[in-house]
């Protein structure tokens, strides 16, 4: 049963960033030791832990933090027959996280994520990082080569335009990961044993035109810019596919996005991924899509949205048309995500009504102003 627990005292610092404008969003199917380990950083947040599989489960969490825990019944109860477009057995679940929130930034995170240290053996403060990147300027228009002219010591190279040095406001922050790298099943195949040991200390904003292949284990995002496109799709139990939820929503992302002037960074921060997902369970859940993607991904580079497309949710609804035309003929199940993509949107206007009617352009007008703070 969701509910709310709040524990006095801590000895992190009295006023972190955004303390009062960030959730922390975390899927999970075990108890949350982890989050010790978090504990200096996250404390001081709200966390939204969001229960897969079977809900009669107690979940543990340490004491001190101050969360929400919904499970599988909540998300029945809440939605309704709407409950339908959240993902079961898969940590895609995660987004009910992003639709129930209030707040105007989101941080998620998975729980077999620790802190990494920097080159000098300092603990890196994850959320820290994300949240400087969503509150400095993107530059999807035209590539610095010093990355991001907005960090202490950059600035923007000779050659720059001047006209556009003010940038475009940030929607999205995507994190990496030392030790365990995010690879699909074959690659996880044929590395068994590669682990990433390369801390790159840079910050870059993707260019307009370009897609990625989003993760959502280490990401932030202003959800007031971004936030009903930030759904991770139907995968899991049911599903024919799995492990493409956080590309599906990074590839719908980074088309509107680029069609409603918003950046999105990559880079900083890293954190630590301790385990390395079964291979071959991997395989069974991907192989669909390894060959999907091969459509999936000239579909979203030819995509168009029109200047009537002037919020998210018409652009994300607009997308959802595109889905069920073009992809639909490849196989009946994006027919089935076209029609959850609606559902979706439908779910979230009706928690967040007052979203809803905000323009992109009003809301990346008030991410100036915390930006310029």
């Amino acid at each position: 049963m969701a509910g709310t627990v709040t524990v006095p005292g801590s000895s992190v610092p009295l006023t972190p960033l955004l303390k009062d404008e960030l959730d922390i969003v975390i899927p999970t199917i075990r108890n949350l030791d982890f989050l010790e380990m978090w504990r200096p950083f996250f404390q001081p947040y709200h966390l939204i832990i969001v229960q897969d599989g079977d809900p009669s489960k107690v979940i543990k969490v340490p004491e001190g933090f101050d969360y929400e825990l919904y499970n599988r019944n909540d998300i029945n109860r809440i939605l309704g027959p709407k409950a339908s477009c959240i993902s079961f057995k898969d940590s895609a679940c995660r987004c009910f996280g992003y639709m129930v929130s209030k707040k105007k930034y989101v941080f998620t995170i998975d729980d077999d994520c620790f802190v990494a240290k920097d080159p000098s053996g300092k603990d890196i403060n994850a959320l820290e990082q994300h949240i400087k990147n969503l509150l400095s300027p993107s530059t999807p228009f035209f590539f610095n080569t010093l990355y991001d002219p907005y960090r202490e010591g950059a600035d923007f190279v000779r050659g720059y335009p001047f006209s556009l040095r003010e940038g475009a406001p940030t929607a999205v922050s995507h994190g990496l990961w030392l030790n365990i790298p995010d690879y699909d099943a074959p690659t996880q195949m044929v590395k068994p044993r590669e682990r990433n040991s390369r801390y790159v200390d840079a910050v870059l904003t993707i260019p307009k035109g370009t897609l990625f292949p989003m993760c959502g284990m280490n990401l932030a995002f202003d959800r007031q810019l971004i936030g009903p496109a930030m759904y991770f799709g139907l995968m899991g139990d049911g599903q024919p596919i799995g492990r493409y939820d956080d590309m599906w929503a990074g590839w719908c992302v980074k088309v509107i996005c680029d069609h409603l002037s918003l950046g999105v960074k990559t880079g900083l921060p890293y954190l630590w991924h301790s385990k390395a997902s079964n291979p071959f369970v991997n395989l069974k859940k991907e192989y669909k899509g390894i060959f999907w993607q091969e459509d999936i991904i000239p579909f979203f580079q030819s995509a168009t949205l029109s200047k009537e497309c002037d919020t998210v949710q018409k652009c994300y609804i607009s997308l959802s048309e595109q889905v069920r035309e073009k992809l639909g003929k490849i196989d009946p199940y994006f027919v089935k995500l076209a029609d959850a993509m609606v559902t979706w949107i439908e779910a979230w206007d009706e928690l967040n009504p007052s979203a809803a009617a905000t323009a992109p352009s009003d809301a990346a007008a008030e991410n100036g102003k915390v930006a310029a703070k």
